[in-house]
């Protein structure tokens, strides 16, 4: 096979040159052409060959705070869409409250951008991140968002249940989309009850939207569970959690709980969540977690090695021990 030929040191200046007008002097083609006296053309073939030849080499410039190669190393680990790692102070990462404040602007900003491509979006009850990056969230424009669907009960007292109602409403008016509550306990004292509220038409309506799902919102749930929600009410009972850690559990995603290996358990508890299934989970097409910090890792890595999660948002540390620990 015949080597190719070099262009020759005329050409080559002639290639240089272009290339220095158009990106280092920020002269557009048309003016380079009247300059140089060539064709449009012209110019835009020898700024290809600039790049073929090496004279011009695209590199991208990586602002501090950016941890692009953190999080594409994350995708490949542990099969995500998508990863968004966010730099935080150590205290903050300690911290449950300052944790989920640091991950809301971040969780706000991927909202913006993602929201109006969702047609039919799922926000699990109990997530602070995702009511905090809600609340600072910028109305998006028109979109494809057609509802925004609970998809548990509330948790906790009646009062702390309100809670869900808030996450659902928030992010629908902001969606210009139609709000879908489910006006239930999102664990229920028995399987009769739960029977009874599975006809009720609030649930009905919530239920019936659970296999359309475009994207599910929902935070990751730790053992023992947070003091928020331990405070929320009885949504656990000793039993309860005596059952789940004697089963492996380590976390959950709307309080479907699993073992260290993300895999499903099916508890006495598990059968009185009414709420979306774990089959529809997963044929959600974008899982989209947002969790951090110290208490909540091992739920986070059994989560995502269950392939429960497809986007994860979570900070810097938690992201490095992820990786070094898969």
């Amino acid at each position: 096979m015949p080597t190719p030929r070099q262009p020759s040191h005329d050409l080559l200046r002639l290639t240089t040159r272009v290339a220095t007008m158009y990106h280092e002097r920020r002269i557009g083609q048309a003016r380079i052409a009247e300059q140089l006296g060539l064709s449009q053309a012209r110019v835009s073939r020898l700024l290809k060959q600039a790049g073929e030849l090496g004279i011009v080499r695209t590199t991208v410039q990586v602002p501090a705070g950016v941890h692009a190669e953190v999080e594409e190393k994350i995708e490949l680990q542990y099969g995500l869409d998508e990863a968004l790692v966010v730099e935080m102070t150590d205290g903050a990462a300690q911290d449950d409250e300052q944790s989920s404040q640091a991950l809301s602007a971040t969780a706000a900003n991927y909202l913006e951008l993602s929201v109006p491509t969702w047609r039919h979006i799922g926000v699990s009850s109990w997530s602070a991140t995702l009511l905090h990056a809600v609340n600072v969230m910028r109305a998006t424009g028109p979109g494809e968002t057609e509802s925004v669907v609970q998809v548990m009960g509330g948790l906790g007292f009646a009062a702390s249940q309100v809670f869900a109602t808030r996450l659902t409403e928030r992010l629908a008016q902001l969606a210009k989309a139609e709000a879908i509550f489910m006006l239930a306990p999102g664990v229920v004292s028995s399987l009769a009850t739960k029977e009874v509220l599975l006809n009720d038409p609030s649930c009905v309506a919530a239920l019936g939207h659970f296999d359309e799902l475009s994207a599910l919102l929902m935070g990751v749930g730790a053992i023992p569970p947070s003091r928020m929600l331990r405070e929320s009410g009885n949504v656990f009972t000793e039993q309860d959690l005596e059952d789940l850690r004697e089963a492996g559990a380590v976390g959950d995603v709307c309080m479907r709980f699993f073992d260290a290996e993300g895999r499903h358990l099916r508890t006495p508890f598990d059968q009185r969540v009414l709420g979306i299934d774990v089959e529809q989970i997963r044929r959600t097409r974008r899982r989209v977690a947002v969790a951090a910090g110290e208490r909540k890792f091992e739920a986070i890595r059994a989560a995502l090695r269950g392939g429960w999660i497809s986007t994860l948002i979570t900070d810097l540390g938690t992201a490095q021990r992820l990786l070094a620990a898969p």
